[in-house]
């Protein structure tokens, strides 16, 4: 992964703080700065979703420096942002699920711990934050595909906590300068993704079910869609709007692919690649969850230059392949 890069800057004397950067997506970007060569990588985390085991491959690497800490504190929050020229702000507590089953502690985290953040921002004077938003805040809007301007109402308290922090990313822009840039991220799936929580995603699951011959459970019918987005995709992405010079055009993007597939198809596609069949049960639908979701990406493919170049197929296949060699 990460063959080639998605910059052009030397960023060799340049330093970035990665929240949440023990996670998922948070441990694949910081392994794209670490390989070419950022002068700094620092990882805020409190490992309570995140794993150790996603950064031990960079423990020791001179410019790798790792925090536990959590960011509903804030002298941490700005103990982390010191010195530091970039901001990848990954940390947060996701699923739709857990927010309806605990929306204090969701809440919590994703606003209060978002606000700790920009304000240490700020105050620190980085020079720009990219935060993790969602494709959640599109709540109840039927519209398709899924443009930036054109939200509904949130149907979940995650969804409600992703669209606190687009607002008051735009009221800190307004009042203080902050740079910052959202992006709203579709169903992003690939290495790292942990199928063993709670709250586990789709794609994860049904590759463990793939290795394990075991019929996943899906909820609904299996007739619902979904905009995947492979995780370089969502790297890219990352690398582009932190390092963007000139003027911000926009500060909300939409990351994915722009390629609708349903679950079961999805299903039906790891089953060939895993050349085995093991079925699967149907379930009720998950209360907060929308039916179908397709981004427009014109925005972020206009302004910063994005290109999905991971379809969901050879995602998927990469995906699946890696799992297999970690087992």
């Amino acid at each position: 992964m990460y063959e080639s890069p998605y910059h052009i800057q030397d960023i060799s004397s340049t330093s970035f703080l990665v929240t949440g950067g023990a996670g998922f997506i948070g441990s694949n970007l910081v392994h794209y700065l670490l390989k070419y060569g950022a002068a700094k990588v620092r990882v805020l985390d409190n490992l309570s979703t995140g794993s150790l085991k996603n950064l031990e491959e960079f423990g020791s690497n001179p410019a790798f420096e790792f925090i536990e800490g959590d960011i509903r504190d804030l002298e941490t929050c700005k103990r982390s942002c010191s010195k530091i020229d970039y901001v990848s702000h990954q940390a947060a507590l996701g699923s739709v699920p857990r927010s309806i089953y605990d929306p204090i502690s969701t809440n919590q985290v994703n606003i209060d711990g978002f606000l700790n953040m920009l304000l240490s921002v700020k105050d620190e004077q980085c020079r720009r934050m990219v935060y993790a938003a969602s494709s959640s805040t599109y709540g109840d809007s039927h519209e398709l595909p899924k443009k930036e301007e054109q939200i509904g109402n949130p149907l979940s308290p995650y969804a409600v906590t992703k669209l606190v922090n687009e607002l008051y990313a735009d009221v800190f822009r307004k009042t203080y300068g902050t740079d910052s840039i959202g992006l709203r991220y579709f169903n992003v799936f690939g290495p790292k993704q942990d199928p063993g929580g709670a709250y586990a995603a789709v794609i994860p699951l049904f590759i463990r079910s793939v290795l394990t011959n075991h019929p996943p459970l899906i909820n609904g019918d299996g007739n619902q869609t979904r905009d995947f987005t492979f995780i370089e995709n969502v790297i890219q992405a990352n690398v582009k709007a932190l390092l963007f010079s000139g003027p911000l055009p926009h500060t909300v993007y939409n990351v994915a692919c722009a390629e609708q597939i349903t679950l079961n198809q999805l299903w039906a596609m790891l089953k060939t690649l895993g050349n085995t069949d093991p079925g699967q049960t149907y379930g009720p639908s998950r209360t907060g969850d929308i039916h179908d979701s397709l981004a427009d990406i014109s925005r972020i493919k206009t302004d910063l230059g994005y290109e999905p170049f991971f379809p969901v197929s050879e995602g998927i296949k990469l995906t699946l392949d890696w799992t297999k060699n970690k087992q």
